[in-house]
C-alpha cells in the first residue's frame, strides 16, 4: 500500500510541478499511465524524471504543457530503479488556483486542459482534454418552456449563421438547432425550446449540446473544462422541469460535457 503523498500546483499556462518525499534515493522516476477503456491494456505513457532539491529529500518533476496530453485520466505513479516496479501516488496539497478562473483566458487551438484530482479509491491522477476547439458553458437558466445557454469559444471564432445543435444521443431522430447570437469577449448565447425536446418523447432519451459557430462549420462540444473541478456531474446538479408531461433536466456528462435528459410519462 503506498504511503507517498505527492503535492502538486498547476501553473496558468497547464504547467504541473509534483513534489514528493520518497523512501529511497536515486534512480527515481514519476509515470503517467492513461487509464485505458475496461478490458483492454495500458498503451500510453508518459514518464518524468524526479529531481532532489535542497537537503530535506523533496524530489521535483515537472509536466511541460507541451506536448499535450491524450484526454482521459491518467495515474501517477513512483518508478524506483529499473527492476522493481510501480508504486500508486497518493494525493498532497493540490494548488489549483490558477485555474479557478481559466474561463476568462483565451484559448487557443488545440484546447488542452489538465485538472489534477483524488480517486474514488485515494490515489493521484489527472483529468485531461484535448479538443481541437472548446465552447465553455457559462451560466445556464432554465424556466418552465426554455433553457438558455451561455458559452464563450476558444480556438474557434462566430461568424454568420452560428446556432445551438442539440443532438440525440444514439443517432435516434433529428437535431434540433437554435440560433446562437453573439454576447461579449467572444462569448455567444441561444435559447433552447424545451417542447422540441419533449415533443415525441417516450422513455428517457439523452440530448448532446453542441454549437456550430458558423453556417457550414463543424460541430463544437459545449461543456465545462476550464477550472478546478475534475469531475461535474455530481457537483452542479440542475433541478427538472416539467414541459408538455415530460421532466426535463440539463446536467454535465462524466466528460463535463452538457447533456440534457428527458424522460417522458409511461
Amino acid at each position: 500500500m503506498s504511503t507517498v503523498r505527492t503535492h502538486c500546483s498547476v501553473a496558468a499556462d497547464g504547467t504541473i510541478t509534483f513534489r514528493l518525499r520518497p523512501p529511497a534515493d536515486a534512480p527515481l522516476r514519476l509515470l503517467l499511465v492513461l487509464r485505458p477503456k475496461k478490458g483492454t491494456p495500458e498503451e500510453t505513457t508518459h514518464t518524468l524524471g524526479l529531481e532532489a532539491r535542497g537537503d530535506d529529500g523533496e524530489f521535483h518533476a515537472v509536466l511541460e504543457p507541451r506536448p499535450p496530453l491524450a484526454e482521459g485520466r491518467w495515474d501517477a505513479y513512483l518508478l524506483r530503479g529499473t527492476d522493481t516496479g510501480r508504486e500508486r501516488l497518493r494525493p498532497g496539497l493540490r494548488d489549483l488556483r490558477e485555474l479557478v478562473d481559466g474561463g476568462t483566458r483565451e484559448r487557443t487551438s488545440p484546447v488542452a486542459v489538465r485538472v489534477p484530482y483524488a480517486t474514488k479509491d485515494g490515489f493521484l491522477a489527472i483529468r485531461t482534454w484535448l479538443r481541437t476547439a472548446h465552447a465553455e458553458a457559462g451560466p445556464l437558466d432554465v424556466d418552465g418552456r426554455t433553457m438558455t445557454v451561455r458559452a464563450r469559444l476558444h480556438g474557434a471564432g462566430l461568424s454568420e449563421g452560428a446556432e445551438l445543435a442539440v443532438r440525440p444521443r444514439g443517432g435516434e431522430g433529428a437535431e434540433r438547432t437554435f440560433p446562437a447570437r453573439p454576447a461579449s469577449d467572444g462569448a455567444f448565447r441561444a435559447t433552447v425550446a424545451l417542447a422540441e425536446l419533449a415533443a415525441g418523447a417516450a422513455g428517457t432519451r439523452f440530448w448532446d449540446v453542441f454549437v456550430r459557430p458558423g453556417g457550414g462549420a463543424p460541430l463544437i462540444r459545449i461543456g465545462r473544462l476550464l477550472d478546478d473541478v475534475a469531475d461535474r456531474k455530481g457537483v452542479f446538479v440542475y433541478p427538472r422541469v416539467t414541459v408538455d408531461g415530460s421532466a426535463i433536466r440539463p446536467y454535465f456528462t462524466v466528460d463535463n460535457d452538457l447533456a440534457v435528459e428527458v424522460t417522458a410519462p409511461r
